[in-house]
Order: C-alpha cells, then structure tokens, then sequence
C-alpha cells in the first residue's frame, strides 16, 4: 500500500517537473514578433518597388501630357502662319512654335535645357528645323523638331500614318494627292528611379530614356 501511495506521487509530480521545465520554451514558442519582423524585411523590397513605381511612372505620365499638349499647340500656331517666308533662316511660324513651347515650360515649371529664346539656328534639312539643348537636363537633353513641309496621301487620314520621332514623312506621295502639313516633335530626357530599385534587387528593367510628343496639323496658307 505504501509502494502504490509513493509511485502515484511520483507520477504526479513528474507532470509539474515537465511544466516547470518547459515553461520558458513555450513562452519562446508563443512568441510573433520575431515572425513579423521577418515578414516586414521580406516585404519591405516590394513595397518600395510598388512605391517607387507607382510615384515614377505617374511622373512619367504626367510630363508625357504636357509634351503632347506643348506639341499639339505649337503645331497648329505654326500650321497658322504664311509660308511665304519658310527660305529664311529662321521663319516666322518656326520662332511662333518655339514660343508656344517654351511659354509652356515656363507655366509648367519644364526645364528648357538651355535651347535660347528665340532659336537661332537654320533649317536642319529641307523645311525642318531642329533645336537641342542639355544644360541641366538628364543624358539627351531636350530635342525640338519642326517639320513645316510634312506630308501625307490624302487618301489616308493622319491617324493611320503616325509621325516618326524626327517629323520625317512616313512614305512619298508619289502620284497621289498629298496634304502638307506642320509636325512638332518634342523628345525630351527622362530620368527614371524605378529601374535603380529594381537593380537593388537583383532584377533588370528596360525603360526609354526620353518621352516623345509628336503633332501633325494641317497646314493653313
């Protein structure tokens, strides 16, 4: 009777032994903070891409509007103006066009790149005028070109024959009826951050190191 009394003792108080001796561990056990942190340091490199991402490209957007905008207006102020004097070195309608984008750079807050105001320089080829300037600018620069002799069969709206980056005209009319028209091609640098946090990581992103506005209006005189 004693042998069976002290035997149950001895198995109640292995349980206890095994409490108090697990007691820690199971605190340890217990314990999410160190799972968090993992968690958020696993996390945080994709909240910075998506951060950055979303902060660049609406950036990016943003300035592609106002190039477009500054194109569309300066190519239907040149398309405007008498043609009669397109053989001078600087024509009346290139200078008009020239103001209207460096008019809205200034009300938009765009870097010119040190293109003066008004250009000075002839006609690049024909009856286009290229301007370009750097100062300031990321790698590229800013590059303004002003095609007043552009043209396009008449049989094919504008739309189906888009303006390439230098305003030259996509095919030659040929024996077709053509419409001349005025092309404003803006390129300007852009700067992107996204591909550098992306690098961060390990991975690769091709971006274009420029955004492009290009503008076609018909000519009026």
């Amino acid at each position: 009777m004693k042998a069976e009394r002290q035997a149950i003792s001895e198995s109640a108080a292995k349980p206890d032994f095994a409490k108090r001796y697990f007691a820690p561990f199971q605190r340890l056990w217990s314990e999410d903070r160190a799972a968090q942190m993992l968690e958020f340091a696993l996390a945080l490199p994709l909240l910075m891409v998506f951060v950055v991402g979303i902060f660049d490209f609406s950036s990016a957007y943003t300035l592609k509007q106002k190039l477009t905008n500054a194109a569309r207006d300066a190519a239907r102020t040149a398309a405007a103006d008498p043609a009669s004097d397109l053989g001078n070195t600087v024509p009346v309608s290139i200078v008009d066009a020239f103001e209207v984008i460096d008019n809205y750079f200034v009300a938009n807050q765009i870097n010119p790149c040190g293109i003066p105001n008004p250009p000075t320089m002839g006609p690049s080829g024909g009856l286009t005028w290229t301007m370009t300037g750097s100062s300031g600018c990321p790698p590229g620069g800013l590059v303004i070109t002003i095609n007043r002799g552009y043209y396009f069969p008449s049989a094919q709206p504008t739309s189906n024959l888009p303006a390439a980056t230098n305003c030259v005209p996509p095919q030659s009319p040929g024996s077709q009826t053509s419409i001349i028209a005025t092309c404003v091609s803006i390129q300007y640098a852009y700067q992107w951050q996204f591909g550098r946090v992306v690098s961060l990581l390990g991975g690769n992103s091709v971006l274009p190191s420029s955004l492009t506005a290009i503008a076609v209006a018909i000519n009026e005189n």
